[in-house]
């Protein structure tokens, strides 16, 4: 259903809709209930192409104490949490160091600094000091050298669409998988993810989601991958999607 769509290009994108403090809502469903939803968008809404492609290679790898801090924050539902990760584009070979913290009222603030492809899977001297200021801000107390480590990696394919008039973004997410720092891994074909991210007003997407019965999800793919992948951890939270997407998707698998 992407084929029908426009192009904008990364410059135009983030020149009418960088939206790094935004409203995110996640929904889960099947890549049919996706292609249905994408066929009744707008035809001026746009999609993301560079040199030609309108899918790209994602990897985020996450960064977490050996108690895990930011996990438990999240899954214990504090008011002030974050998420420490590397960003890659594999195909272009660029990669962010970012810090996601909730915001007031229900926001999320994501700040980024550019950092070295080849060191993505490690904290620079500079990716820990970056971290410290951040995590400061949040009254966490700066943490030793060696506590932060790399807990998991997730991995996907995104398609990003820009609707027509101030209507909000929102990004596509397919062939997921998932990857523990010790090898264990889980890929969840024929799961999509879709995430809206919109200003003060409800975007486009959102309400035609709405109207076709999907909700948003209570999902995290840092936090509901590491809890699908370790059962031992809390997962209360997630459990409704843990329940009806990925257990039937990995029985499938």
């Amino acid at each position: 259903m992407i084929a029908q769509f426009s192009s904008i290009s990364l410059e135009e994108m983030v020149n009418e809709a960088e939206m790094l403090t935004r409203v995110d809502r996640k929904y889960v469903m099947t890549a049919q209930q996706a292609d249905a939803v994408l066929g009744e968008l707008s035809e001026q809404t746009r999609v993301l192409t560079i040199e030609g492609r309108r899918a790209f290679s994602y990897e985020s790898l996450y960064f977490d104490t050996a108690d895990l801090l930011s996990f438990r924050m999240a899954a214990h539902g504090r008011r002030r949490r974050f998420k420490l990760r590397t960003r890659s584009y594999i195909d272009t070979g660029s990669a962010f160091l970012e810090l996601k913290t909730r915001g007031a009222r229900s926001t999320t603030v994501k700040e980024r600094i550019g950092y070295d492809f080849e060191a993505r899977d490690e904290l620079t001297p500079e990716g820990r000091e970056y971290a410290a200021v951040g995590l400061g801000a949040l009254g966490i107390p700066r943490l030793r050298e060696d506590e932060l480590k790399p807990t998991l990696a997730t991995r996907y394919e995104r398609t990003t669409l820009l609707a027509h008039g101030g209507g909000g973004r929102a990004t596509i997410d397919r062939n997921l998988a998932w990857e523990l720092a010790d090898g264990a891994s889980m890929r969840v074909p024929g799961m999509v993810i879709v995430e809206t991210k919109s200003g003060q007003r409800t975007g486009d997407l959102d309400r035609l989601l709405w109207r076709n019965g999907i909700r948003p999800s209570t999902i995290s793919k840092y936090g509901t991958g590491l809890a699908a992948l370790r059962p031992d951890l809390p997962s209360n939270k997630w459990a409704r999607v843990l329940r009806r997407s990925f257990e039937p998707a990995l029985a499938v698998a």
